[in-house]
């Protein structure tokens, strides 16, 4: 007796393993950092990374895969003959008839049992064919277990199996004979909604190599056992390498959830310069500045011979006794002359001082602004600590009160919600009475004076004459101290804008600029662009006008200019 063919037919393949194909444990990993990354740049700490948005969010090289399980194009062929002959085999046309006439005879026991006061809203839901208001008037029924509101219900179950039935029809095009009945035309409705989505779960997986999208225990219904088992090994396998390749880019695993460590910082923010730097169009001169040569602190392996003022704590001694050695010959003891003496040459490198005040008020909220944000002030911190460890910077996070952040904060920096919705705000609180406490006052207003203030106070300190705050803002203040007193101004009046000018000029006089990076806003006009001019103006600064998808790029590039201004 002939055994009944599987559906979609046995297919017979030889697996070849290709360990050439298999990635090389020297090859470049999959970026694993920067999907972590940008997911927390978006949520903060507040919604950790899974384990499998990581794996959806990570490019694998299908190649590399090749031949380690089943052939994907082999379970495309079996779920599309399946889908074949599906449609190749049933008409779904008698089951409409069916629906319709069911939907018809139970229309005709509800309305023999409807009370007066529903026969015309019945009715209209009966000719229009809406769920919706058949619905409204189940709820408005006092009894629930009257005659009527059964009938509803059932009316509700007959409607809701024409409309299946009929996007059947409509999405499909059978060719077949075999005539459906309405529970046989919603059950081949299920199936080929599952082949359909496995179709696209495995032309993804071709695409992307990301074997975790397919969902296995729906394949399993149109697949051989074997060649189900070779595929969750292979899914094991991409899984165990992305768990460790995670591990390696400094993802840490805890409690199911996936936390960055200071490697993943490290690296998403060489990941983030890479980025920058690659489309620096004059980078023909090389990305690093040519260093000043003379009096310093940072020795060069280059030497040169000692000229009167040379400090002889850079003196090269090996090469100082050699040349001693080779002047004098053999004879003892060794005298050193002065020119015998090498001096190493030192770079000197002068010291930038930074602060970067970042826009977390309410409006940053707009087109996702504040992860740019967040994503320059990574990419400038990680400037600084590898091309110019010797500069000073720190971040101030403004909205309605400036605070500090220290660079490892930055990511769980989110922008204020927003708490007032009044067109007109006008608002005066003492914040020296002790029962005034900042979670009492609305977060979401822009308070670019307090936060110029404390950019100061950390500057004043700094032995440097190189002193600079960056602005990033979407325009004009809404909020600003005037002793004791906290003003919340929207829309934003002339007082804040004089109280914020006033601390730009206490900048200028300590010799600190104010460069502003303005991004674009849905409620911005020519009134915060002229603002902002006057501002930088006031510090002999400067306003650069940028899309927020660019910030980083530009900050970054305006930063090594400047860099090398200052050493040039």
């Amino acid at each position: 007796m002939e055994r009944d063919k599987p559906i979609g037919g046995i297919i017979h393949t030889y697996q070849k393993y290709d360990p050439g194909k298999f990635p090389s444990p020297t090859a470049t990993p999959p970026d694993a950092v920067s999907p972590a990354f940008e997911h927390m740049l978006m949520y903060g700490r507040r919604r950790k990374f899974t384990e499998e948005e990581l794996a959806k969010a990570i490019r694998f090289d299908p190649s590399q895969f090749a031949g380690l399980g089943p052939s994907l194009d082999a379970l495309l062929a079996i779920l599309r003959e399946r889908k074949r002959k599906i449609l190749g085999e049933y008409d779904p046309h008698p089951a409409m008839q069916d629906a319709k006439q069911n939907f018809q005879q139970q229309a005709k026991s509800v309305r023999a049992a409807a009370p007066k006061d529903a026969k015309q809203r019945l009715h209209r839901a009966i000719e229009e064919e809406q769920i919706y208001d058949l619905e409204r008037l189940w709820y408005a029924q006092d009894d629930e277990r009257s005659p009527f509101s059964r009938g509803l219900v059932q009316l509700m179950e007959s409607l809701g199996e024409k409309y299946q039935v009929e996007e059947l029809i409509a999405k499909y095009d059978f060719t077949g004979r075999t005539p459906l009945t309405v529970s046989q035309a919603l059950e081949v409705k299920e199936e080929l909604a599952k082949i359909d989505e496995l179709i696209k779960q495995l032309e993804e997986a071709m695409e992307t190599a990301q074997l975790a999208i397919i969902d296995l225990d729906e394949l399993s219904e149109f697949v051989e056992p074997g060649d189900m088992e070779q595929l969750r090994e292979m899914q094991k396998m991409m899984e165990n390498q992305l768990r460790e390749m995670a591990e390696q880019q400094g993802l840490s695993r805890e409690g199911g959830f996936l936390e960055l460590t200071p490697k993943a910082y490290r690296i998403f923010q060489s990941k983030l310069l890479e980025r920058i730097f690659s489309d620096l169009q004059a980078s023909r001169s090389g990305r690093h500045q040519n260093a000043i040569v003379g009096e310093g602190a940072v020795e060069m392996q280059q030497t040169k011979p000692y000229e009167f003022g040379d400090s002889i704590t850079q003196m090269d001694i090996p090469q100082t006794l050699i040349n001693a050695m080779l002047r004098s010959g053999t004879s003892l003891p060794l005298r050193l002359k002065s020119e015998d003496i090498e001096i190493h040459r030192t770079r000197n490198t002068p010291k930038c001082a930074t602060v970067v005040v970042m826009d977390m008020s309410g409006s940053m909220r707009y087109d996702g602004q504040y992860i740019n944000v967040k994503r320059m002030a990574l990419a400038l911190d990680g400037l600084i600590r590898s091309e110019y460890p010797g500069d000073f910077l720190r971040f101030v996070e403004m909205a309605t009160f400036a605070k500090p952040c220290q660079s490892g904060d930055i990511i769980d920096l989110l922008p204020k919600p927003v708490l007032l919705n009044d067109p007109v705000v006008r608002f005066r609180v003492n914040m020296s009475k002790p029962d005034v406490s900042e979670l009492q006052i609305p977060p979401h207003f822009t308070n670019i004076q307090q936060s110029l203030q404390m950019a100061r106070r950390m500057l004043v300190s700094q032995d440097s004459p190189n002193r600079q705050v960056i602005l990033i803002t979407d325009g004009l203040p809404t909020a600003h101290f005037a002793e004791e007193f906290l003003y919340l101004l929207y829309p934003p009046d002339p007082l804040t804008e004089e109280a914020t000018m006033r601390e730009g000029r206490l900048c200028e006089k300590e010799g600190i600029t104010i460069n502003i990076f303005l991004i674009p806003s849905w409620s911005q006009s020519e009134e915060d662009i002229r603002f902002a001019h006057r501002l930088a103006e006031s510090t002999r600064g400067r306003v650069f006008f940028t899309a927020g998808g660019d910030l980083d790029r530009y900050v970054v590039w305006d930063y090594v200019a400047q860099k090398r201004e200052i050493l040039g």
